[in-house]
Order: structure tokens, then sequence, then C-alpha cells
């Protein structure tokens, strides 16, 4: 093919040197630190509930200290779109430092919050700073690799995929124990200091290219309506109702601005989501996929470890340990699903995960107060970190593969804002639908503070009350883990439509085949 009027770009060795090693130490340093904490946070919800509790000793709603986790993943959503353009208007290293900076300013601030509110708030501008380090990273290895070496500088990304499900509990855990839920936010601030000092001695300096415009209509329409229709949702359990005007008022307008913004999208040059790129039949059914896994997956997630602590009194550090079999059955299948998904196609991969997963949500519908752990739960978790490792990487490929090169880095972007805005609404669905559950059980709840606190006991009727309580607070969660399987289970229907087919990858066309991968 001729080549006369394709772009000059930089040469790279065929090798991993160390200058390359060099750049991928700091990206693994702060993806580490940031998916890390989502993980740690998880651990903790049963812990906000009793420390932010009113002066008569009632515990926060659980679906209001799932806002934690809902703020975070929501300002991730948002800041996602802003990183390529602002990484071409200010440069990757600068923001890069900017990122872990704010990242560490929100941890340092969480553990002084003094209300669940506050510590919400908090929440917001860790994750401002958490969500511009992935998409920054990929950028700040692309351009430092080259795209002949991503594949193997991927494998090194992924360590922390890895090792976030299956330390972070742990560390939440032992930190929550050891010392208090202060620490876990507090162990950022080191962490963020060394990774921003790294930074600015390894990475290379870098000017700043500014290109396209930002949307900034489609910024003022999105993030505010994502954020007001997720707030009403969140409402409900609370408000015992849908009718209650918390709830319709900020659901009917989140929802209106939603609506508006999908509408607007096609009308910029440069929108914040190009949503034409659903034109692409493979790319919509990789996105709906990577949509219902993920509000399903990540919402039932949650659901785990507080079943741990308040079904069945573990402390935060035994609860963490216990999900351990899941972050290794990730372990085994994520590097063969990488490695399988160049030479299978992945509609035949993808399904067996699912499968795995589905199997195991509706496996845990059955869980009671003395459901055995290494004849039942241990088991269950194993097999369905099996199934994540198998799904969330092919599904990413799948998508990718499908587009030109032009069209990768706008791809990349309504990928990543899909999962965040999934993750956000399967945390507030899932929240909603346990907290209803649990409500509905008269001894439920009582019997839950008498776990954790025996003078409770006999005021609530004694050890038959108890184990009545404790059954009632085990059905709540077995209905809703019901509700997260058959959300997996839907996931099916779209997985069917992706390419069961080997078919040729767009991504390394011969004009842009050296081109960086920026994500806007």
């Amino acid at each position: 093919m001729s080549t006369t009027n394709a772009p000059t770009h930089p040469q790279y060795p065929e090798n991993i040197d160390g200058a390359v090693l060099k750049v991928a130490g700091v990206v693994v340093l702060g993806a580490i630190m940031s998916i890390l904490d989502i993980t740690v946070v998880n651990i903790a919800l049963p812990t906000f509930q009793t420390t932010f509790a009113d002066a008569s000793g009632k515990p926060v709603p659980y679906s209001t200290v799932a806002w934690t986790v809902t703020a975070y993943t929501l300002a991730l959503a948002t800041v996602i779109p802003l990183t390529g353009w602002a990484a071409d208007r200010f440069g990757t290293k600068r923001l890069y430092i900017l990122a872990v900076t704010l990242f560490t300013v929100g941890s340092a601030l969480c553990a002084t919050a003094g209300s669940i509110e506050v510590l919400i708030l908090f929440r917001v501008l860790q994750g401002l700073g958490g969500g511009m380090l992935m998409p920054l990273g990929m950028t700040i290895m692309t351009r430092a690799a080259g795209p002949a070496r991503m594949g193997r500088l991927m494998a090194i990304l992924g360590v922390p995929m890895l090792l976030g499900p299956i330390f972070g509990p742990i560390l939440g855990g032992w930190l929550i124990e050891a010392a208090s839920w202060h620490w876990i936010f507090l162990i950022n601030v080191p962490i963020g200091i060394v990774a921003a000092l790294y930074a600015l001695w390894a990475l290379p300096s870098d000017a700043p290219e500014p290109s396209e415009s930002f949307d900034v209509v489609g910024m003022l329409l999105m993030s505010p309506g994502l954020a007001l229709f997720l707030y009403g949702i969140s409402s409900i359990p609370g408000e015992g109702t849908f009718v209650s005007k918390k709830v319709l008022i900020p659901f009917c307008i989140g929802l209106a601005m939603l609506v508006t913004f999908v509408v607007y999208s096609f009308r910029p040059k440069h929108p914040l989501l190009d949503l034409r790129l659903f034109r692409n039949r493979r790319l919509t059914a990789a996105t709906i996929t990577m949509f219902l896994f993920a509000a399903a997956f990540f919402g039932g997630l949650l659901l785990v470890p507080t079943y741990f602590q308040e079904v069945r009194g573990e402390d935060t550090l035994h609860a963490a340990f216990l999900m351990v079999p899941q972050g290794l059955g990730a372990m085994l299948t994520m590097p063969v699903a990488g490695a399988l998904v160049d030479r299978v196609p992945v509609g035949r991969i993808v399904p067996f995960g699912l499968l795995l997963i589905t199997g195991g949500m509706f496996a845990l519908t059955q869980v009671g107060p003395h459901t055995p752990y290494w004849g039942f739960m241990i088991p269950v978790l194993f097999v369905m970190g099996l199934g994540m490792g198998g799904t969330m990487m092919p599904i990413m490929t799948s998508a990718l593969k499908t587009l030109t090169s032009h069209q990768v880095a706008r791809g990349s972007t309504l990928l990543n804002i899909t999962q965040q805005i999934a993750s956000s609404m399967g945390v507030a669905i899932i929240s909603v639908v346990f907290t209803n559950n649990l409500a509905s059980k008269p001894l439920a709840g009582p019997a839950i503070a008498a776990q954790k606190d025996p003078a409770l006991v006999d005021r609530i009727g004694g050890q038959v009350a108890l184990q009545q309580g404790l059954a009632q607070a085990a059905d709540a969660f077995g209905e809703t883990f019901l509700v997260a399987a058959i959300l997996v289970a839907t996931t099916l229907i779209p997985a069917y439509f992706l390419p069961r087919r080997r078919e040729e990858s767009h991504l390394l066309d011969d004009e842009t085949q050296a081109a960086p991968v920026s994500l806007h």
C-alpha cells in the first residue's frame, strides 16, 4: 500500500523496554489507587450505616450510604468525556498530576467527614480525580508504547483490575478493624503523594495541542440530568412511594434532561457522547451487553459483603476474606479470555461468562442465616469470579474491534461512560429493591441491630425472635439477588448478537496504525 500521505510517527522498539516500563509504573500506580478505592469502600457500607446514625441511634438507610459508591462512579462518568479534550488542551503530564492531586485531596477530605451527606460530597471530588486516571493512563501508555506493544502492556494494566477485587476488601476490612473507617481514605494520601512525584519524574513533558471544541451544552444536560434521575430513584425507599414530590420532581426533571441530551447529541460536530456510533450494530450489541451486565453485576456485588456482616455477624475483615474467592476466579479467567479473544469470536466467549454469573446470582437467591461457607458461598463466589473474568475484557475488545482507527477514541469514551452510568444505576436500583425488601420484614431490622449488639437480644424477644429476624433478613437478600440474577440473564439477549465468526480488526488501519489512542 502507498504511504505517501501517511503522517510521520515515532518508531517504537519491538520489545518492552525500560523507558516504557517506567511510564507503565506511573499508570499502574494510579490505576491501583483508583480501583482499590472502589472495592475498599464497598466493604465499609455497613460501617457507614452505624457510624453516621442519627441522635436516636437509628442507622442510616442502606440506599443512602450506597450513594458513597454511586456519587463516586457518577463523578467518574461525568469527567471521562472531559479527559481527552483537557489532555489536548493542557497536556497529559500536567493533567495526570492534577488528577492524582484531586483524588488525594478528595481522599483526605473524606476522612474528615462528620456526616453521610458531607462524605458523599467529598466522594464526588475524589471521583473527579479518579475518573481521569484510567483514560489518561490509556493515552499515556499508547503514546509511549505504540499500538504494536499495547497488547502486552494491557496485561500490565490488568494487574490492578485483578488485584483490586482481591485485596481491596481485605485492606478495607483490616483498616476498619485495626484503626477506623477514616483510614480507608487516609491510606490514599501517602500513595497519592508518591504517585504525583513519580509522575513528575517519569512522564515526558508534552506540549498542549488544542483540538476539537468541548461540548459544554451536552455536559450541562447529561451530568445534572443523570444525577437528578438517580437521586429520584434512590429516594423511593425513604419516601415509601414513587408519587412523592421528593421522588417525582428530580426523577422527571432528570429524565427530561437525559432525553433532551440524546436528541441534542446528534447536532454538534464533536458531541460529548457520539451516539452516531450506535449505527454500528455490533457496537450497539456490545454496549447494551456491557450496560446490562455492569448494572446487574456491580449492583448485586455490593450486597454480598453486607450479607456477611449483617446476617452472619462477620466483622469487616472476615467479610473481606470471604470475598477473595471471587477475585481468584477472575484472576484465572481474565488473562485466558484476553488471549482467546484474538483467536476466537467474542460471541463464543462472553455467553459462557454470563451463564456462570447468572447461575451464581440465582444460587445466591437461596442464602439463609446459616448457609454453609465452604459448601455453598465460597464455590458460588468463585464461579461468579470466573464469569466476571471471562466477560468484561472480551466485551470491550469486541466493541473496539468493530471501529475504524479514527472512531476508537470516541468508542472508548462511549464504553467507559456506559459502564460507569450502568454501575451507578445498578447500585441505585439494587439498593432500592433491597431496602424495600428489608422494610417488608418486620423482624429483620431489629434482628440485624441485635446481631451487632447482644444487649438488644432480650429487647426484641430473645434468641427465637433473633433467629426469625435473621431468617427474614436473609430472605430480603435472596429476593434482591433474584432481581440481580434476572437482570444478568437478560444480558444474554444482546450477547446473542455479538459476532460469532472471526473478523479482521479495523483498529490498525495502515494510515493510522501508529497514532495514539486518546480518549475523548
